[in-house]
């Protein structure tokens, strides 16, 4: 397997900032990389889409998946400014890239005001002591959607 290459670390950070100067939303970039070229590039766009999760990660893999007509990243590499969030980090293992790269940490991005510990924290507790509540409703009927899904011949899994 290939080494890491700082020239994609190089794109991600390039897109961080010249992305968030120009007024899109955080200071994060992504990109990512099938046999050694880019195939997509994500920004935060938070802020300018009023759209909580168009974090850089998950608008580089929504890019690329439609790139490859796959919703899976087979043989890519995710290259981002910043360790993943829990929300992209769910993203990214849903997506299967083969592997990430970081710049910054989750401390790093801490110090700066961007500090999702509170959701690993909130991950970690039972639904009742979850700062949102959850309530459980309609279980029963809810069962219908997965029974369909079993049942169907031609799923296609995931």
């Amino acid at each position: 397997m290939e080494a890491p290459n700082p020239d994609f670390m190089r794109e991600a950070i390039r897109l961080s900032i010249e992305k968030m100067q120009a007024g899109y939303g955080g200071p994060f970039g992504a990109v990512v990389v099938k046999n050694g070229v880019i195939i997509a590039r994500g920004f935060n766009q938070v802020t300018s889409t009023n759209d909580p999760t168009c974090h850089a990660e998950v608008d580089a893999i929504r890019k690329a998946c439609a790139a490859l007509g796959s919703f899976q990243l087979d043989e890519c590499d995710l290259y981002t400014s910043c360790e993943p969030c829990p929300m992209c980090l769910g993203a990214i293992y849903w997506a299967r890239p083969r592997r990430v790269f970081y710049g910054n940490t989750k401390q790093d991005a801490a110090a700066v005001g961007f500090d999702d510990q509170f959701i690993y924290d909130e991950i970690e507790k039972p639904l009742e002591q979850r700062h949102i509540v959850m309530t459980e409703l309609l279980r029963e009927e809810a069962a219908a959607g997965f029974q369909a899904w079993e049942a169907q011949e031609s799923k296609n899994k995931y």
